[in-house]
């Protein structure tokens, strides 16, 4: 057995099985090993039958009977069934299914400890899918022995996530096997041992014992924390190492002019904040050392990300390619929609207006240059043929657009800068693209006005340096923000109202797009931009423009409800959380957020992001359905707070980094998440890779750290 052994080669498996293998992304021996519990149960609860509470987990002592095969009557699922008598005579019915064989594998009479989950069948007990095990003797009083036999460090069985036709105790003893397969003996440990022993980690085969099959709750916790150090060593060390290597080509050299810088910045109708100073500083630093700058912009929601990329693209703009007394260094800028390019098209038109210079719009449906031949203070449209041309040429210094920019129809010919908004991250192969003939590579400037927290920063950004915006512009008001419970909705509404007649625009977020069926089981009654609509339009704002927008609809009708709400012929914008990046409507100035329970505080803070446009006073209501006092600290939080750094660590720390934006969007496993958490991990792991780097960056004397990369490739798979 090998850990690229197929799992079907090690236990035989049914088809319901193996679609829940599929589901899971479990095809291997190693997928298998690395399917970690989600939980231990707590062996604590330990009662007598009469003792059980309906839909809780607990273990029981008994003796079996009745124990047989069966299918179900519907569903002719294969299953195994009997009864369990305790000590005091009272009894309760199991059911394993999918586990036929347990009926074979026990016997009637036989003494067996049973733990797993406990529910109600009309008025008797019934036990699902438990995991049995013999035992020698019935405890005479449960209480005692358990608790006398054990420490508070022990830990009950590890319990995993299941899919249809797939259980717990199916999934441990498939992972049973292969641990006693004598495999943990041939496993080569990735972590070099001397990065184990100055960090108390476990080595490879015990840390996956302790695990799956831990006897004491340290155990399990020392493993955990071995596997997300190793996720969070081996991601850092991958973007080092990609960092080192986009350093060893050359770029473009930018002089800091600081006269450039006075005279572009003075023009804005507002100072620049001392961070976004810092920011420039940082950037025109990076640009003139030779070597191709790699950095993140990280800037708070209304920070004026904007205006310094415009005023670091304006600085590549003016400066000549190496060599030549005429020409320019090119900018390409590139925006996760068409409508905040054509947006980013008209700022740089604006910011540009005292500084001549020719700048491209190239979207999926637009190709516009400004200025125009005719008129000097307008743009024009012009074929996408003629502006690759000039483009090729070098004759447009600015380009703004989609991420169509790097694709490989587009030619520059002296690119220096490329900026990308709100494209997480821009990865190896992406950079390949913009190598130029000369082997030179333009600087790389990303930005986000996702509030992030420093150790996922840290994690994975390591190849980019980190500037931070954490300063809003003077004369932006923070947002009022309001928890409104039900009973509230209809002052909102007429605050609202008087919004609107005062020419302001609104936002309705909501938490999914279509009405679901009340009859459906388990289904989650959250408001619908379907349903949200219907009921401004028929009954609450009747006489004003209301429109929606969310992921399904049709590109081309995208755009157009997103220029509406731009251009002001739409009073109301019902949408989900896709405005939560690429719409920028000054005039917004009031965001009622549908289910706020349901989005975590960073997305929360990244919506409401989009009413602090202008000197208007914003508000932001979150409706809300408050049952848990951790729902109402949550929300305060928001209320308090409108510094979305310290958002996203209560965010951190509240739901785990895996909701940090209201999906798991960084490719990181939920335990290397977790271990976010710890500040202390994620700088150890990060000496340890620049300790490695720097002694041994071919990793010459650890071939196992240079397999385990190549077996990884990219782990983040971002781009």
């Amino acid at each position: 057995m090998e850990l690229t052994t197929s799992i079907q080669t090690v236990v035989p498996l049914n088809p319901k099985q193996k679609e829940g293998l599929k589901k899971l992304h479990i095809e291997t021996v190693r997928d298998f090993l690395y399917f970690f519990p989600s939980r231990y149960n707590d062996v604590s609860i330990v009662r007598t039958i009469n003792e059980l509470l309906e839909d809780g987990h607990a273990t029981i002592y008994g003796k079996l009977s009745g124990l047989v095969m069966k299918k179900s009557f519907r569903g002719k699922m294969p299953m195994a069934r009997a009864k369990l008598t305790d000590l005091k005579g009272s009894t309760i019915e199991i059911v394993w299914f999918h586990q036929p064989y347990i009926a074979k594998q026990f016997a009637n009479d036989m003494n067996v400890k049973l733990v797993g989950a406990v529910s109600k069948k009309d008025s008797h007990f019934l036990m699902t899918n438990p995991r049995i095990e013999e035992t020698v003797e019935l405890p005479i009083d449960v209480h005692d022995s358990l608790f006398g036999g054990q420490s508070e460090s022990d830990v009950g069985y590890p319990l995993y996530r299941e899919s249809r036709g797939l259980t717990s105790t199916w999934i441990f003893y498939t992972i049973k096997k292969i641990l006693g397969s004598g495999l943990l003996d041939t496993l080569e440990d990735p972590l070099p041992e001397y990065i184990r022993t100055r960090y108390h980690l476990p080595s490879l085969s015990t840390a996956l014992i302790w695990l799956h099959m831990p006897k004491k709750k340290n155990d399990a916790l020392s493993a955990r924390k071995r596997f997300a150090f190793e996720e969070v060593f081996f991601v850092q060390l991958h973007q080092q190492k990609e960092r080192l290597l986009f350093l060893k080509h050359e770029s473009c050299n930018i002089p800091s002019r600081e006269e450039d810088i006075l005279s572009f910045t003075s023009q804005f109708p507002f100072s620049l904040t001392g961070a976004q100073k810092r920011a420039i500083d940082s950037i025109t630093n990076d640009m003139c050392s030779g070597n191709p700058m790699s950095r993140l912009l990280e800037g708070d929601v209304g920070s004026g990300k904007t205006a310094v990329a415009a005023t670091v693209a304006y600085l590549v703009a003016k400066t000549r390619p190496k060599n030549q007394s005429f020409g320019n260094l090119q900018v390409a800028y590139m925006a996760p929609t068409e409508v905040l390019a054509t947006q980013l098209f008209e700022d740089f038109i604006s910011f540009f207006k005292d500084h001549p210079l020719p700048i491209i719009l190239m979207t999926g449906s637009t190709c516009k240059k400004f200025p125009s031949k005719i008129d000097g203070e307008r743009s024009t449209d012009i074929s996408k043929n003629q502006a690759k041309k000039w483009i090729a040429e070098g004759v447009i210094p600015m380009v703004v657009g989609t991420h169509a920019l790097i694709q490989k129809t587009m030619e520059f010919k002296n690119l220096g800068l490329v900026i990308i908004d709100e494209q997480h991250r821009f990865g190896t192969n992406q950079r390949g693209m913009l190598v130029r003939k000369d082997n030179k590579v333009p600087h790389l400037l990303s930005m986000t006005a996702t509030p992030i927290p420093r150790t996922l920063a840290l994690t994975i950004y390591g190849d980019l340096d980190l500037s931070v915006l954490n300063e809003l512009p003077k004369g932006r008001k923070p947002p009022r923000t309001e928890v409104v419970l039900p009973t509230d909705r209809k002052r909102v509404y007429d605050h609202v109202r008087l919004l609107l007649e005062q020419g302001r625009q609104v936002y309705v977020i909501c938490p999914r797009i279509d009405v679901v069926d009340p009859t459906l089981e388990n289904s989650l009654q959250l408001a619908s931009v379907e349903e949200v609509l219907r009921e401004l339009q028929d009954s609450l704002f009747t006489d004003y423009t209301i429109d929606a927008l969310h992921s399904k609809l049709p590109k081309l009708k995208k755009e157009k409800v997103m220029k509406d709400f731009v251009e002001g012929r739409t009073n109301i914008l019902v949408s989900t959380s896709v405005v939560e990046v690429g719409i920028n409507v000054p005039n917004a100035t009031c965001m009622i957020i549908e289910g706020a329970e349901r989005f975590g505080l960073s997305q929360l803070h990244q919506l409401r992001g989009r009413i602090v446009r202008s000197s208007y006073e914003p508000f932001c209501y979150l409706f809300a359905d408050v049952k848990s006092e951790k729902t109402e600290r949550r929300l305060q939080a928001l209320v308090k707070s409108n510094n979305g750094f310290e958002l996203a660590e209560a965010d951190l720390m509240e739901r785990g980094a895996g909701d940090l934006a209201g999906r798991k969007q960084w490719g990181l496993s939920d335990l290397a998440m977790e271990a976010l958490r710890n500040v202390e991990m994620v700088e150890a792991a990060r000496t340890s890779v620049r300790e490695l780097l720097i002694h041994d960056p071919d990793f010459m004397s650890h071939p196992e750290i240079a397999r385990h990369l190549k077996h990884l490739g990219d782990p983040l798979h971002l781009e």
